[in-house]
C-alpha cells in the first residue's frame, strides 16, 4: 500500500528547491544548484555510513509487535487488506467508540460499510465530536527496533489525520515493516527522491509526564494507538 500521489512528489520537489535556492542566495550562489550538485549531495547522503543498530532478530514482526505494546499501543492481524474494516469494527465496538471515522484516501475503497461503519475519506475537522472521533490512516514504514510508526504528509495523507482524533487506527501491511529508523530514510530517498513537508513518527498514544511525573496519556494527541497488521500485503 502506498500513499504516494503526483502531486505530493511535485509539491515536495518544488518547496525543497524554494528552501534552497534561499539558502544559495544568502550565501551569494546562483539560486539553482547544478545538476553535478544535486548528484552530488544525494551521493554523499546515500554513502554516509550508518552507526551501530541494535539487533531486532529475524522476525521483525514479532519484534514490532512486541515493542508497539510496551509503548500500549494495541495490535490485531489480519490476512489480507479486505480484512481490514471488520478488524476496525471489532475494536471500535470493544472499546464503545461508535462506528464513524475518517480515513485515508488510499483506504477509502473498502467495503467499510458492510462493516457496519461510516467511514468518510477526509481530513478531521475540529469540529468533529472529540470522544468519537477516528482517524484511519496507513503508514510509510513500521520500525521493528522501536514500535514506531512513519507517516509521510501529503495531499492523500494528511498529518493530522494521526495526530487530531482521540484515537489513531493505522493499518500496516506487513511488507512496510522495516528493522530500523535508518531504513525509512533510505526507502524515502529510493521512493520518493525526496523528504516530503512533514515525517512524522509516532510511537504509541501521545503522552506527557510534565505533572509530577505521572505519566497522561493523550495530552498533545491520540489516547488510543491501535493497529491492523496485515500479512498479505
Amino acid at each position: 500500500m502506498s500513499d504516494k500521489s503526483p502531486l505530493d512528489s511535485l509539491d515536495t520537489q518544488a518547496s525543497r528547491k524554494r528552501i534552497l535556492s534561499r539558502i544559495r542566495a544568502a550565501q551569494g550562489r546562483p539560486a539553482q544548484a547544478k545538476d553535478r550538485e544535486e548528484e552530488l549531495n544525494i551521493n554523499y547522503v546515500a554513502q554516509k555510513p550508518i552507526g551501530p543498530q541494535p539487533d531486532v532478530g529475524h522476525d521483525l514482526v514479532a519484534r514490532f509487535i512486541e515493542q508497539s505494546e510496551k509503548l500500549q499501543s494495541s495490535v490485531d492481524q489480519v490476512a489480507r487488506l479486505e480484512e481490514v474494516p471488520a478488524a476496525v469494527a471489532r475494536y471500535l465496538q470493544s472499546r464503545g467508540l461508535g462506528h464513524q471515522a475518517v480515513v485515508w484516501n488510499a483506504l477509502a475503497g473498502l467495503d467499510w460499510k458492510a462493516a457496519g461503519l461510516d467511514v468518510q475519506a477526509r481530513a478531521p475537522v475540529r469540529d468533529d465530536p472529540a470522544p468519537d472521533m477516528v482517524g484511519i490512516t496507513g503508514c510509510f514504514t513500521a520500525i521493528a527496533e522501536t514500535g514506531t510508526l512513519a507517516l509521510l504528509s501529503g495531499p492523500e495523507s494528511p498529518a493530522s489525520m494521526a495526530l487530531l482524533p482521540e484515537t489513531h487506527i493505522a493499518v500496516v501491511p506487513r511488507s512496510r515493516i522495516v528493522a530500523h529508523m535508518e531504513d525509512t530514510f533510505a526507502l524515502m530517498r529510493h521512493e520518493r527522491g525526496a523528504p516530503p513537508r512533514a515525517l512524522n513518527f509516532i510511537s504509541g498514544p501521545s503522552r506527557t509526564g510534565d505533572i509530577e511525573q505521572t505519566i497522561v496519556l493523550g495530552a498533545h494527541g491520540p489516547y488510543r494507538v491501535h493497529l491492523v497488521i496485515v500479512s498479505g500485503a
